[in-house]
């Protein structure tokens, strides 16, 4: 018995603006479901204390990273807060070889830029639950001055503008919650026919299938 037709890959962009939360999903994704990989950003920001390279961020110097914008080796990439941020080709492709969700962690403007160079990319815009929720989370990190908070806080302003442009918005006013609700969607989007791997070749062999119980079911007639 069929329980489902194999299908393509979904490669799933999480944006929203800083604090949010979604790295923390992205992260969460690979960490408790299988066929989930984290796409890792390179970006010229330096390390936080936590922060590991290869595994966080490529962390890479300004000219390593404006040597792969000239040889043309990101998908997308944008300046933000004054630092670079991009997603290598090789991500999704080595995703897609492995039939992998690849996942990824980026900013409002490169989500746009991978919806354009990959049509078939799934964009969600996580939200906050409110304002005081994001001035918290930002604080809490300790990482930021109060201005560099500021700072980050009108540029959400500016970036929720762009979410009438995604596929999805999930609210992350619970982690566990979000994390529930971006699954599921990628789990529904699984089941688009656009998505499935063959899907001619498995209507061919139901119809075929259909036939051969035809023939064979006895003459209710007779």
């Amino acid at each position: 018995m069929m329980t489902g037709i194999p299908s393509r890959p979904c490669p799933l962009v999480l944006a929203a603006p800083s604090g949010t939360g979604k790295t923390t999903i992205a992260h969460a994704l690979v960490e408790r479901f299988a066929r989930f990989v984290f796409s890792v950003s390179a970006t010229t920001r330096p390390p936080r204390s936590q922060e590991r390279n290869g595994i966080d961020y490529d962390f890479l110097s300004r000219e390593a990273f404006e040597r792969m914008i000239d040889e043309d080796e990101l998908m997308e990439w944008a300046e933000v807060h004054g630092n670079l941020y991009g997603t290598p080709y090789r991500n999704l492709e080595e995703a897609r070889d492995r039939g992998e969700h690849v996942v990824l962690d980026i900013d409002v403007q490169g989500a746009r830029q991978i919806k354009e160079r990959v049509p078939d990319a799934v964009l969600i815009f996580v939200f906050p639950p409110s304002a005081e929720a994001l001035w918290r989370r930002l604080t809490a990190r300790g990482t930021e001055a109060l201005d560099e908070v500021r700072h980050r806080l009108e540029a959400a302003r500016r970036e929720l503008e762009e979410a009438e442009h995604f596929d999805y918005i999930v609210v992350n006013d619970d982690l566990d919650r979000a994390i529930s609700r971006v699954r599921a969607i990628v789990e529904s989007e699984s089941h688009r026919p656009s998505r499935a791997l063959d899907l001619d070749a498995e209507v061919g062999r139901l119809r075929s299938e259909i036939d051969a119980v035809v023939r064979e079911a006895p003459d209710v007639r007779a």
